[in-house]
């Protein structure tokens, strides 16, 4: 174990806001899924249902899915809103998948595919299509200085993120994609080589997790109140999980609960 400690901190939505950015290329990659229907439009500017629905997303994949549920009038997205939809989240995805014939793996491939170009078509606009939390990047950046270093565990491609966040000037000690394995698995292997301080993060579900995850149960698990956070998550937080505020986030690690 190396002497010095490591906050690890979530991407999307608790250092970047990227909706834009999610909306984009879930579109496209869509569009490109249903290449040669014309029978289906989407609209460029982000659907609100698009939006609420955002939170209870864990993977890449299911905006593309959202997409084509959004596009299709008679799916029941559609017909019985984004609320209906989200209180049997998994459920609901599974049924559209079944629908369209797809698979997450080629989902998420054809998303990969669209920012990969877009990457290439445009690279300045895709990084300006994120907007990080404000104040988020020099608190990073000032770690150093509490001697913490900080590491990245997102469920964004490890290469699109790297890219974001030279963009971002941000330099983690530790990157962790999709590609990795899940949340707790990278979090284990952390574990084995530093002290964790903490994991900030924006899904609850995945907080949870970790606390019911022996090996890596005893890590301070924070929940980004600016992050895609659901109606109800800051609600009755269970022992191990703190809410973080911004105001605690700027102020010392010394200082958080």
């Amino acid at each position: 174990m190396t002497l010095q400690p490591i906050l690890v901190f979530d991407f999307d939505g608790v250092i970047v806001d990227g909706l834009l950015e999610y909306w984009s290329s879930s579109r496209q990659a869509c569009l490109q899924m249903l290449e040669g229907n014309h029978n289906f439009k989407l609209p460029h500017d982000i659907p609100n249902a698009f939006k609420q629905i955002r939170p209870w997303v864990n993977h890449g994949w299911e905006m593309v899915l959202l997409a084509a549920e959004l596009m299709d009038l008679n799916s029941s997205l559609v017909i019985n809103g984004a609320k209906s939809f989200t209180d049997e989240y998994k459920k609901n995805c599974d049924n559209a998948l079944s629908k369209w014939g797809w698979n997450p793996q080629e989902l998420q491939k054809s998303l990969d595919n669209v920012r990969q170009q877009a990457l290439k078509d445009n690279k300045e606009k895709w990084l300006a299509s994120h907007k990080a939390f404000s104040g988020v990047v020099d608190r990073l950046n000032c770690l150093k200085d509490e001697n913490i270093a900080f590491a990245i565990l997102t469920t964004k491609s490890a290469a699109f993120t790297s890219e974001l966040l030279i963009h971002l000037n941000l330099h983690p000690t530790l990157l962790y994609g999709y590609e990795s394995g899940t949340k707790s698995e990278v979090l284990f292997h952390i574990s084995k080589e530093h002290l964790i301080k903490g994991f900030i993060e924006d899904r609850r579900v995945t907080l949870e997790t970790i606390l019911n995850t022996p090996g890596i149960n005893s890590i301070p698990c924070y929940l980004a109140n600016w992050g895609y956070l659901k109606p109800n998550d800051s609600i009755n937080l269970p022992s191990g999980i703190h809410l973080l505020k911004t105001k605690t986030l700027m102020s010392p690690l010394a200082n958080w609960p």
